[in-house]
């Protein structure tokens, strides 16, 4: 169905709309404290940090549009005027989430993953820089800190050894940790720090599982959110961890996960044998 602009309020196109409240900075995050309840023109101001003449003047745009409507000394949004500020407010989360990933799409799982770029709407975007290449692994090591379950699938060398210590430590006081790795990695990793990893396989609360074919980037599943950590593949660097606690995340990483840990293999010593 197509809705057709009749009476004179609505001359002009939608992009005409939404040009105006574009071009002034104050203008959306008026409507869209509008759209949730009352305020007075002093109370706008403040808010917005705009004087009382463009508060008055915004308010007048806004009732020829039928967005507000006076009740008394305040002014609320209208049914039409919230319906436009949710629009306004869903495209700018849209466009701070492209921007975000804007230079780093290229490292994130593929469409055929079922990732989306949704998933990223309200994520933690830590991207490393050349004057600060451990900003993703610091991230990581934040989000370890804080959860008592830990689950993670991936080839990730380049994100767990820097995080090796603080990972011991916290499997070995308690957190619940099971890892699905490549053999090859495995078997750097038990080779290269025999003596470190001792103590967390004896502590039962590690469990390592082997899978030949991984996804080319990693998956953390945390306590309270998941993390993708996304690498060049010339490199193998990390070039950008996306954390996040939106549930259509949640639902995917908990698929994928799975989908890799049901066609692993146990850790045994012939296992990552050369």
């Amino acid at each position: 169905m197509v809705l057709r602009a009749t009476s004179s309020s609505t001359a002009g196109s939608p992009i005409d709309d939404i040009a105006y409240l574009a071009r002034a900075e104050h203008r959306i995050p008026t409507l869209v404290a509008l759209a949730t309840g009352p305020l007075s023109r002093a109370e706008l101001g403040d808010l917005t940090g705009v004087s009382s003449s463009t508060v008055r003047r915004t308010l007048r745009e806004f009732e020829d549009r039928n967005w507000v409507r006076r009740e008394g000394p305040r002014y609320g949004a209208t049914q039409p005027g919230a319906f436009v500020a949710a629009a306004m407010e869903a495209l700018i989360d849209r466009i701070e989430a492209e921007r975000a990933l804007r230079g780093v799409w290229q490292w994130l799982p593929g469409e055929e993953s079922g990732f989306t770029i949704e998933m990223c709407s309200d994520a933690v975007v830590t991207v490393a820089e050349p004057d600060a290449p451990y900003r993703p692994v610091n991230r990581f090591l934040l989000l370890l800190a804080e959860t008592d379950e830990f689950r993670f699938v991936g080839s990730d060398v380049a994100l767990l050894e820097p995080c090796k210590d603080v990972l011991r430590r916290r499997i070995v006081d308690g957190m619940h940790t099971e890892i699905v790795d490549p053999p090859s990695v495995a078997r750097y990793i038990l080779s290269t720090y025999p003596d470190h990893c001792a103590a967390p396989l004896e502590s039962g609360n590690l469990s390592v599982l082997l899978h030949d074919e991984l996804p080319p980037y990693g998956l953390g599943l945390f306590d309270d959110r998941i993390a993708v950590s996304c690498y060049d593949q010339g490199s193998g660097a990390v070039r950008v961890l996306i954390d996040t606690d939106a549930p259509a995340a949640r639902e995917w990483a908990t698929a994928t996960y799975a989908s890799f840990r049901d066609e692993a293999r146990p850790l045994a010593p012939e296992s990552v044998a050369e």
